[in-house]
């Protein structure tokens, strides 16, 4: 009978880039849910219910195991996306460009009417 081991749960594609196996799900989703949002493990099971609860429990121990590593990993992935948000914002795509023209276009049509 082989022993399951805590790194058989997880698809270490890059140091960046850990995935829980079978899934596309890194483990930065479901450690931002437990730690940053403070959902128990169930609750985040039902959310990705692509997950066993055996595979939430298993990156949990993961972070727990290694927090030091893993909450590196962590930052430099919240900074990642502070990055990417910066950039969409400083060199938006042509679509999205024309979306926020219409929203404010759309503003500038409302009528507001006094309320009796």
């Amino acid at each position: 009978m082989r022993t399951t081991q805590i790194t058989d749960y997880f698809n270490f594609l890059t140091p960046s880039d850990n995935r829980i196996k079978g899934s596309r799900i890194g483990i930065e989703t479901i450690l931002y849910e437990y730690i940053a949002r403070g959902h128990t493990p169930e609750e985040i099971a039902q959310t990705y219910t692509s997950l066993t609860l055996e595979q939430v429990y298993a990156t949990i121990l993961y972070y727990l195991q290694n927090k030091e590593t893993i909450s590196d990993y962590m930052k430099n992935w919240i900074e990642h996306g502070h990055r990417m948000r910066e950039q969409q914002r400083l060199n938006p795509l042509p679509v999205s460009q024309k979306l926020w023209q219409l929203r404010a276009e759309r503003q500038d049509r409302l009528v507001y009417l006094p309320l009796p």
